[in-house]
């Protein structure tokens, strides 16, 4: 890193301490920014960088809720409001127990570049709490949505901050949020939040979107190549929305996934992933994944090693933050692996990212590749703004495009800045240009 790229990586460091996720996060944007400072001097200027890993503001609250017992309990919510330069905050809410102050940052900081690159007008945020909402009934999860939003709803609102949802938080949580939201503030502000239900304001291809947007951003990368995801055999991990959607667009395409995974293993079906077994399994009964290998002759629950031990032509992690290790990266490498799109936020590691750079390989990093969730989310923002709602071959249309010009954007960076083909740094000054220009047209705010 140039000098004053490095000072500022010090400086997150020491004023974040034990916050590894965020740390990682900043390196991945400043390292890439070099070439960029280099030419552009300017941005260097004004403390932008300073401020730009900064969030502009931190809200953290107890959440207190009764479960069926009658016990209380008590969990950590959090909202990350990192950067509104383009627009009113957007990023999703992640309920899980690993959730803490530096994961949701980490969030929030990969949010801001994500949002840019969608070109929808829309900032960077992140939010959730340590609440684990599996085996909880419906009743207690609606208890602590209801306690959760009690609070939350003091900081949102659909020209401030627009809340979606993310791991841990589907349809279901964002219904219960919402219906406090509107009895709290009396107000039916249907922007609020995204992801919302298809009769009260949702967006069709809303749910599918992030899987989507993984795998077009993958056939946009083999097209550079004159290639396409047509007979390619392709590893996928995660059984949430991520992983569903990216295997049905990865089918659709002519590829033919064959892994899924959860937190007890991971399935490897050769024959091909029976779609809608999986989606009755994970989205109607909520079960895990070896539900699945129960009903489907030929399919193996693996519980020990790694999904990234199947070998495979493209790879989706679509699970979570550091997934795919340098071990794993070296492994899928030497099963033939020659595409990597990330579904999931930071799923590689900077090792495994290391070497599938140096290995040559295509590698479409979280930013730009798992942006199609949030871009359908300012979608869904820009219907309920019209008060319309769109079918959805149109809604999957925009998707499409929007990918695409992800993509060329990511394309066109890379190679202004003298690295063809380095779709981090494409994904990274791309997003960074768009945001730091703005910074500097709005003053030192």
């Amino acid at each position: 890193m140039q000098d004053v790229v490095e000072k500022v990586y010090e400086q997150v460091v020491a004023r974040n301490r034990g916050e590894v996720e965020f740390h990682q996060a900043v390196h991945e944007v400043l390292e890439s920014l070099d070439p960029v400072i280099a030419k552009h001097p300017h941005y260097a200027e004004g403390a932008l960088l300073e401020r730009i890993v900064e969030p502009e503001r931190q809200i953290m609250f107890r959440v207190p809720w009764v479960d069926d017992a009658g016990q209380v309990h008590v969990n950590r919510g959090f909202r990350i409001e990192f950067n509104s330069a383009l627009g009113p905050y957007k990023g999703g809410l992640r309920f899980h127990p690993s959730v803490n102050a530096g994961i949701i940052k980490f969030l929030g900081f990969e949010q801001i570049f994500k949002n840019a690159l969608t070109a929808q007008g829309i900032g960077g945020g992140k939010g959730g709490s340590d609440f684990d909402p599996h085996g909880r009934s419906d009743a207690e999860v609606m208890r602590f949505c209801q306690s959760f939003m009690t609070e939350l709803q003091r900081h949102i609102g659909p020209s401030t901050d627009v809340p979606a949802g993310d791991i841990g938080v589907g349809g279901r949580e964002i219904g219960y949020m919402f219906g406090q939201y509107k009895r709290i503030r009396n107000s039916y502000d249907a922007g609020v939040l995204t992801g919302k239900g298809l009769a009260w304001g949702g967006s069709l291809v809303r749910t599918e979107a992030t899987g989507y947007g993984a795998v077009l951003f993958a056939q946009s990368m083999l097209a550079t190549k004159g290639d396409s995801l047509e007979g390619k055999k392709v590893i996928v991990s995660g059984a949430g929305n991520v992983a569903i959607y990216a295997i049905e667009k990865a089918q659709q395409l002519g590829a033919t996934p064959i892994t899924f995974s959860d937190s007890s293993g991971y399935v490897v079906d050769e024959a091909g992933v029976d779609l809608e077994l999986l989606k009755q399994v994970k989205e109607v009964e909520r079960g895990r994944v070896a539900d699945y290998v129960e009903r489907r002759p030929g399919a193996r629950l693996v519980t020990g090693g790694s999904v990234w031990d199947v070998p495979g032509d493209v790879a989706l992690p679509c699970a979570t933050q550091n997934e795919l290790d340098g071990d794993a990266a070296a492994t899928l490498l030497r099963g033939g692996c020659g595409v990597v799109s990330e579904g999931a936020n930071m799923p590689s590691t900077p090792e495994a990212v290391e070497a599938f750079q140096k290995a040559g390989i295509l590698f479409g990093p979280g930013k730009a590749a798992n942006a199609g969730g949030v871009a359908t989310s300012a979608l869904e923002m820009e219907q309920n703004a019209g008060r319309t709602r769109w079918d959805f071959a149109t809604a999957e249309a925009k998707l499409t495009g929007i990918m695409a010009d992800i993509h060329d954007s990511c394309v066109a960076a890379a190679e202004e800045y003298g690295r063809p083909g380095d779709y981090v740094l494409g994904a990274n000054a791309a997003g960074f240009t768009r945001v730091a220009d703005v910074m500097i047209a709005h003053g030192i705010v």
